[in-house]
């Protein structure tokens, strides 16, 4: 079978397609004919030879961490009624630029009717923290919400997460592409980053209280120029880190004015969160009350390119890789 391997550290034309003998279930585990493979910007940074610290891979490997698929086969132990279900998973960090993947069992997740695996990969890291980042920071009704990085993957879906579970939303993107997306997927108010006044936009929008909640997918100096927007007795959780690194909020400041950081280790989930997560972002797909958006699209054989789109920054929503 075909795979897209990293064979060193760098920028993405270290990705280069080879062939793998087709990998075999052991005990607990399935083969996955992947259809459609998830990518997300921390995987970039991998590749490149940063985030070495978070995630110990070393080349040559396999990236991917996140498919939709087609279960093909299973190890001793498993249901043989999984054969021929469709399917997503998450594969944990590698493994996934593949044709074929060995998957736990126990962390399948049943693909609704009617959900095409395109968009079930949509969803298989997004969905799941973005469900996580809901019960995570208590988002509610009447709660003033700032988005960061609201055209994003991630972004796009905590939008209409918030949304309907009532809350007011301010979503924060950079152009006029990326915020006029943000606004048809329902934002109250969009900002654009780009702007030199953006901050006391966002501030005008929110009202002079703040905001109850700051979902920080973007880290770095713009998350930490958006903390004192958090509403005293507010959260804020600094869970994004594509700029380089997590926002370097002052916790010291945050506990003097109350507010609950949250970071990336509270969307750590197990496999049993995992799975009931990604089958409620699943069905709340399925149903039509949300939609992940798929920016871009990508043949296995041009994982390089996909890789170059995202941190080209262009694409809205979703980047993924097909087979």
């Amino acid at each position: 079978m075909r795979v897209a391997l990293v064979k060193e550290f760098g920028s993405p034309e270290v990705l280069v397609t080879t062939e793998v003998p087709d990998p075999v279930a052991g005990p607990g585990e399935v083969v996955v004919a992947v259809s459609a493979v998830d990518t997300i910007f921390v995987e970039t940074q991998v590749r490149s030879g940063s985030f070495g610290e978070h995630f110990p891979v070393r080349p040559p490997y396999v990236p991917g961490g996140g498919i939709a698929g087609t279960v093909r086969a299973v190890g001793e132990g498993v249901d043989s009624g999984w054969l021929g279900r469709r399917v997503i998973t998450s594969l944990g960090f590698s493994g996934g630029y593949a044709e074929q993947a060995v998957a736990t069992a126990a962390k399948l997740v049943d693909v609704p009717d009617g959900l095409g695996l395109q968009e079930a990969a949509a969803l298989v890291h997004d969905g799941v923290t973005a469900a996580a980042l809901m019960e995570s920071t208590g988002l509610g009704a009447g709660d003033r919400v700032l988005i960061l990085g609201a055209s994003g993957g991630m972004g796009t879906l905590l939008v209409q997460l918030a949304k309907a579970a009532g809350a007011m939303v301010v979503g924060v993107a950079r152009g006029e592409r990326k915020t006029s997306l943000v606004r048809e997927l329902g934002a109250d108010a969009v900002v654009d980053a780009t702007d030199a006044e953006w901050l006391a936009q966002a501030r005008t929008a929110l009202g002079p209280a703040g905001a109850d909640v700051v979902l920080d997918g973007v880290g770095g100096a713009l998350g930490l120029a958006a903390f004192p927007l958090t509403a005293d007795g507010g959260r804020f959780s600094a869970h994004g880190a594509p700029t380089g690194g997590f926002a370097p909020v002052d916790a010291a400041e945050a506990e003097r004015r109350g507010i609950k950081l949250l970071g990336i280790g509270d969307v750590q989930l197990t496999d049993e969160a995992y799975v009931r997560l990604a089958a409620k972002a699943l069905g709340e797909a399925a149903s039509g009350r949300l939609r992940p958006v798929i920016g871009g699209t990508f043949p296995l054989t041009r994982a390089a390119g996909a890789h170059e789109a995202i941190e080209g920054r262009g694409l809205r929503g979703k980047v993924l890789l097909t087979t």
